[in-house]
Order: structure tokens, then sequence, then C-alpha cells
């Protein structure tokens, strides 16, 4: 299993849910009923988009690299108080 950190975008739709885009990777593209789903589906998309850089032998970006989760972690979240 590996972690990537990379920054993404959620945007409210007018009709509910978040799509989800990614600066880094612009062909990332998903979408969610809730912030949780929509979090939750960037791993899909992520997968999706590694393939399509492989198929075409394209390199990923140098920006976006596997995170090991034996060194010091930076991330940003968002925290829901009652």
């Amino acid at each position: 299993m590996s972690y990537y950190k990379l920054p993404l975008v959620f945007e409210p739709q007018p009709e509910g849910g978040y799509t989800v885009t990614c600066p880094v990777l612009p062909e990332l593209l998903t979408e969610g009923d809730t912030l949780e789903e929509a979090r939750a589906n960037v791993a899909d998309a992520l997968v999706a988009v590694m393939e399509i850089y492989e198929e075409s032998g394209r390199p990923l970006p140098s920006s976006l690299r596997a995170i090991p989760l034996d060194e010091p972690l930076w991330t940003e979240s968002l925290v829901q108080l009652p």
C-alpha cells in the first residue's frame, strides 16, 4: 500500500455534493455527495490517473511521490465542531 500527498480542491456544487480536482494532476476528477465521500473517491481516481500516465509512458509530476509512513507527515484537515 502506498500513500501520496497531493493538493485537492473540493468545489461545492449547486445541486449538492462536491467535485474534487487536483492542480498537480489535471486528469484527476471525482465527486461525492459529502466531503467524506468525495475524499474517499480520490483514491480510485488517483489509481485511474496513474494508469493513464503509465499506459501513455508519461512520468508522474515530480511533486507527486509516495510518502513513507515512517517519516513526519504534514497534512491539513477540515475539522467540524459541534
